[in-house]
């Protein structure tokens, strides 16, 4: 089981990585944002900063429906989030390993090459 103290570590060991100030955790490499925590929207309420959910870049929508097609015990998805390679992930869901797995990939899609030739 991960939790947002894993997000960060796991972020912050890869090269050039961010941390943005907000509400919950924002890593970014070379500007682009490749994993924070889920503003989850409530109608007629403030924003609630999830940090037990992680958004992720995954890429492409092909991706996108795979992951959510084939765990949707552990993606999911929300309107706000259509049309974008965007992921949400439950932290409880995976270990460790798994978050390494995942938070390096979207590290890999969003930094740019010269960046991400050092890993």
């Amino acid at each position: 089981m991960a939790d947002a103290d894993d997000v960060r570590r796991v972020a912050l060991a890869l090269p050039h990585v961010e941390e943005i100030d907000s509400g919950g955790f924002d890593f970014r490499v070379g500007d682009k944002g490749f994993v924070w925590s889920y503003p989850e929207r409530r109608p007629g309420r403030r924003r609630l900063i999830r940090t037990d959910i992680a958004v992720l870049f995954v890429g492409d929508e092909a991706e996108k429906q795979a992951l959510l097609l084939g765990e949707p015990d552990v993606f999911f998805t929300a309107p706000g989030y259509d049309g974008s390679p965007l992921v949400m992930l439950r932290l409880a869901e995976v270990d460790v390993k798994r978050l390494t797995e995942l938070v390096t990939d979207a590290w890999l899609m969003r930094a740019p090459v010269e960046i991400a030739s050092e890993l």
